[in-house]
């Protein structure tokens, strides 16, 4: 769901439903704080009852006489407001706590299980703000609204009997005001619910604000975008802030106009009720008795009107994490499946098949979300060790075609063939156990260099993770931080060179010893010092695997057992380097004009 269609949607239960589902197991604490609400209003009916009598019993008689048993029910009444405060406060902090580790997690969870086309479609920054401020929103919200929600109904039921048992005639005025306050109620719930969207919505569009000025830090500076960047937060904070005072004023007003209306339904009873005093048919104290136990159910009503508020302002924000909690992934493993294999977080490894390499498109055609298809009727098979190299236009498919390789999209129509079975067939953490992915933008876990490295193969010893670095040419520059591999990377990597990130990549990717390898622009970022210590360590690890090499240097490329020119989402040319270069085509003119004319030692550039 779009932040556009938030701001269409109606308000549903089923969304509260779905937040309250993944809680069940948290079930005592609703149930100790509702009855502890529960039991705070018959105290409030007790309290009323006991004003009655010293009114009437001792007040009026002006005779203290049995005051002694009276004191100690008021004792224990108080005892028991706070024995009861002490334990809803108790267990609504323990469920709110509860409620917002546990929505995080799952959200977190779920986030793991999605396909990259969820990712394509989400904003990095809405996502943070839905698993942060949005679910620590909606988790206080429920938490300390189930109180009110418990004491509010069982006063309003003590009130309505005891206000009957007293007089009914009396108890028909209050009644009278509570269809006005449901109407207001109506009508401010579209406004409220309104403004509360879109202050969710900015709030998002300023944790992404957030999010990209500190990622873009290099880019802002380079382009002398500060002031840019500064005018266009400012204006997203602004629209915050006038949606926030919207909804505040509109708040705001709600409440006092359902006071105002309670306060004259209380005017009225005094008035009919002090007439009925001096008329001799009720005494002071059942009149103070039934003034307070109309409060006791007004107070409830006005305590609704704030809930009812409350949660207009949470419906937004509960909307966002029932988003994420519901979203499904276009790549489902079905359920015999994960039965055989195990799912993405349990594998059941001994009934895993050994990978060969041998990759197969059959009539493949794919295109990313509501986009033009990149391949159409795809077909290529790669035997098993066998090294290809693709080159080509920028959008042409060639990162397509490794990324469905590695299943991280599926083809709207063909098959994508392993060692002959379609890869829908096997799970996919066994396919991509048997991956090495090294990017052109390496990625780094916090943590240190070891930590790092060992996340290709959890299990690796220090001496395997050693020879790993040694097999890239790593461990050469590892050797001369004052840490060794105990050195922290930073987030990201950020206490690193790109080169030094990327020689780390390809130890995480080789310590994994997988059966099928893919070079994304690998060694671009690498220099030519750097790609002379790990081009043979590459050269021999891919001689026994299956790989894919994408727009990688020229050594490499010319290296490869094949090399296809690919554009519009077809081969255009295919064979190795001698071979293409005798045919005089495509590939011949990308290496006349790329490589020899003093580029014979930079990156193959897919334009």
């Amino acid at each position: 769901m779009t932040e556009k269609d938030y701001q269409k949607s109606k308000i549903k239960l089923s969304t509260w439903k779905t937040l309250l589902s993944q809680e069940r197991h948290r079930f005592k604490y609703f149930a100790i704080i509702i009855a502890c609400g529960m039991a705070l209003g018959i105290l409030d009916l007790c309290a009323s009852l006991l004003n009655m009598r010293a009114i009437d019993d001792y007040i009026a008689a002006g005779s203290l006489e049995g005051f002694g048993g009276y004191a100690v029910l008021i004792v224990l009444v108080q005892l028991g407001f706070a024995f009861l405060a002490f334990g809803f406060c108790t267990a609504a902090g323990r469920l709110e706590g509860h409620m917002t580790a546990d929505l995080r997690e799952k959200a977190f969870k779920k986030l793991q299980t999605m396909s990259f086309s969820y990712y394509d479609k989400s904003n990095v920054g809405y996502l943070l703000s839905r698993l942060t401020s949005d679910i620590s929103r909606a988790t206080e919200t429920v938490s300390w609204s189930c109180i009110d929600l418990g004491w509010g109904v069982m006063s309003i039921i003590a009130s309505l009997i005891g206000m009957f048992a007293v007089n009914p005639r009396l108890s028909v005025i209050i009644i009278t005001a509570v269809p006005f306050i449901a109407v207001i109620s109506v009508f401010f719930q579209k406004k409220i619910i309104k403004h509360q969207r879109e202050t969710r919505k900015l709030n998002s569009m300023i944790i992404s604000g957030f999010n990209e000025g500190i990622m873009g830090a290099a880019t802002t500076k380079t382009l002398v975008r500060e002031e840019l960047n500064y005018k266009e937060f400012s204006d997203v904070t602004g629209r915050m802030r006038r949606a926030s005072f919207s909804a505040a004023m509109i708040s705001a007003l709600y409440l006092p106009v359902a006071s105002l209306i309670i306060s004259m339904a209380t005017a009225t009873i005094l008035l009919r009720g002090g007439h009925d005093v001096q008329n001799g048919l009720i005494t002071i104290g059942q009149l103070n008795f039934f003034i307070n136990i109309g409060n006791m159910m007004f107070e409830p009503i006005r305590s609704f009107a704030g809930i009812f508020a409350e949660f207009q302002s949470c419906q937004a924000a509960a909307e966002r994490v029932a988003d994420v909690l519901e979203a499904q992934s276009d790549i489902i493993d079905p359920p015999e499946i994960e039965e055989k294999y195990g799912d993405i977080f349990t594998a059941k490894r001994e009934n895993w098949e050994p990978v060969r390499g041998e990759v197969e498109f059959k009539d493949v055609t794919f295109q990313y979300i509501d986009g033009e298809k990149v391949l159409k009727n795809f077909n290529l098979h790669v035997k098993p060790g066998e090294s290809i190299a693709l080159v080509g236009e920028t959008g042409s498919g060639k990162s397509t075609i490794v990324n469905l390789v590695c299943r991280f999209y599926e083809p709207q129509s063909g098959q994508v063939l392993i060692d002959g079975r379609d890869v829908k067939e096997r799970s996919q953490l066994w396919l991509q156990s048997n991956l090495g992915y090294v990017l052109q933008t390496p990625h780094l876990f916090s943590g240190t260099i070891a930590e790092n490295i060992r996340y290709g193969k959890l299990d690796a010893t220090d001496e395997q993770i050693r020879q790993a670095a040694i097999t890239v040419g790593a461990d050469e520059f590892i050797q001369t931080l004052e840490k060794g591999y105990d050195t922290e990377v930073g987030e990201g990597g950020s206490l690193l060179s790109t080169g030094q990130k990327q020689l780390i990549s390809f130890a995480r990717a080789i310590i994994a010893d997988p059966a099928i390898f893919v070079l994304d622009e690998a060694t671009s970022s690498i220099d030519t010092e750097s790609e002379m210590q790990i081009q043979a360590a590459i050269e021999t690890l891919l001689s026994s695997r299956t790989s894919f090499i994408v727009a990688h240097r020229l050594s490499t490329i010319r290296n490869a057992d094949r090399i296809l020119v690919i554009g519009g989402g077809e081969i255009l040319e295919s064979g190795n380097h001698a071979q293409l270069m005798a045919q005089r085509g495509r590939y011949y003119n990308l290496y006349i004009n790329r490589f020899v004319s003093g580029q014979v030692e930079q990156s193959v550039q897919a334009i």
